[in-house]
């Protein structure tokens, strides 16, 4: 792991039965850089932010991801200390992952479970600074005035920035959020990317994000990592992905990976 990286991977395989989802994977991840992870449907991006999260095991063998300090995970176990590094990483889903019949600062307070305990989240005897933390997540991301109702009585957008804030309250350095933004129609899309994008450069949050809108990595990151059929085929900055190259990553799905118009 370099001095730089908060976040390393050093060939990291991933086998689901005769597919190879990921195929000696090496990465490294700067403190307060936001990376797209992109490419076609099984290329393993979302496999990837799995292994970091530790969701998921990589093969056995040489493969290792260290996050921070600690490693998350090496020659396909699991470190046994790896809750401590957890705490620290904030993981968002496609669907959102919320509790529906719970409220909306219940879930956003549960982000604070790491710190507090199981039983006195299940009894909602959250610290005062867990209820600060809260109410200030849902105040920044225009949601005050939904804290105390059922999560799945809300927009999808607005559950995504919930979810976002419960990533806020748990206090996370490095944000993975996978394909956040596929569930929701452009204009809530657009307001999640830029909330990713504050944290990142107002918060100096390290942001990885999984995207099958290529126009929104172009736009939001300024650096692009994709995968193709498990490795990795490009790294560099956004700019330099031009149209011959992402036609060579993603072959005929290339049009289809653009909300708003394919770069010509």
């Amino acid at each position: 792991m370099t001095d730089a990286a908060v976040l390393s991977i050093r060939n990291a395989s991933k086998t689901f039965g005769q597919r190879r989802a990921l195929d000696g994977v090496s990465l490294d991840v700067a403190k307060g850089e936001m990376i797209a992870l992109i490419g076609p449907s099984g290329s393993g991006k979302s496999t990837l932010l799995r292994s970091i999260s530790a969701l998921q095991t990589i093969d056995p063998g040489p493969g290792e991801i260290v996050a921070f300090d600690g490693h998350v995970q090496k020659d396909g176990k699991i470190d046994p200390n790896v809750r401590r590094t957890r705490t620290r990483i904030g993981m968002i889903f496609q669907q959102f992952n919320l509790v529906g019949r719970l409220s909306l600062f219940t879930n956003v307070a549960l982000g604070s479970l790491g710190r507090i305990g199981f039983w006195r989240a299940a009894l909602g005897l959250w610290p005062a600074e867990t209820r600060q933390a809260a109410m200030a997540a849902l105040h920044r991301f225009g949601l005050s005035e939904y804290a105390g109702q059922r999560a799945n009585t809300l927009s999808g957008g607005q559950q995504q920035r919930a979810a976002i804030g419960r990533a806020l309250v748990q206090k996370a350095k490095i944000i993975l959020a996978d394909e956040p933004v596929a569930s929701l129609d452009p204009v809530a899309a657009r307001r999640v990317m830029e909330i990713l994008r504050e944290l990142n450069q107002a918060d100096g949050l390290t942001v990885i994000v999984t995207l099958h809108q290529v126009d929104y990595a172009l736009r939001y990151c300024e650096r692009v990592v994709a995968l193709k059929a498990g490795q990795i085929v490009y790294d560099g900055p956004s700019g330099g992905l031009k149209r011959d190259k992402l036609i060579d990553i993603y072959g005929p799905e290339f049009e289809d990976v653009f909300w708003e118009g394919a770069p010509t």
